[in-house]
């Protein structure tokens, strides 16, 4: 099935994202001083550049699809019983749709900025790839957003996978979860 393959590369994603920030992450740590400031100021820049692009390249495998992923979620968050729906759902599911919109917006101008460059400009070029950092570093912040919140793509399909769909019978008024049945007392046993 198709979605599943989608939420495959999600979860690839999350992931490497949660990788490459704590590869980040360590080094930063290794290579500040007490009051958490880089030793190296552009020896830090370099390290921020590679976590941005290499963030948003492993995004990539998820970016042509992610609109169809947060449009299943809503679907199925409307088949679930709203007893079994996390209240965070919709607004993380905000958050990503949200973080979608800006991450289409600075694709778009990237192109636009690659477009204005010299044709001779290629990868390698410092125009061409301060502009492409620029996009990257610009996008951080949604490619996080994704990487944080992402996961709600799955628990929702874990949640439609592990609970019947919601009666079309029911009323607010029976959408609350019913308190468990007692367990019965152990039968008495009896004695030799």
């Amino acid at each position: 099935m198709i979605h599943r393959e989608r939420l495959h590369q999600l979860a690839a994603f999350l992931r490497e994202s949660e990788r490459i920030l704590a590869d980040f992450d360590a080094w930063r740590e290794e290579h500040s001083d007490l009051d958490g400031w880089p030793v190296d100021d552009a020896e830090h820049s370099r390290h921020a550049v590679k976590r941005d692009a290499d963030t948003w390249r492993s995004f990539n495998r998820v970016r042509s699809f992610a609109k169809e992923l947060l449009a299943t979620a809503e679907v199925q968050i409307q088949q679930l019983n709203p007893a079994h729906i996390q209240s965070r759902w919709p607004w993380q599911l905000g958050v990503l749709d949200h973080a979608l919109e800006q991450l289409g917006a600075l694709q778009r101008e990237w192109f636009e900025a690659r477009d204005a460059l010299p044709p001779t400009a290629r990868p390698g070029d410092f125009a061409y790839d301060d502009a492409l950092a620029e996009r990257n570093e610009e996008a951080w912040s949604y490619l996080d957003d994704w990487a944080s919140h992402g996961g709600v793509l799955l628990e929702i399909q874990a949640a439609v996978q592990d609970l019947p769909p919601r009666s079309p019978a029911l009323t607010s008024a029976t959408t609350y979860a019913r308190p468990a049945a007692p367990v019965p007392a152990p039968s008495p046993v009896a004695r030799r």
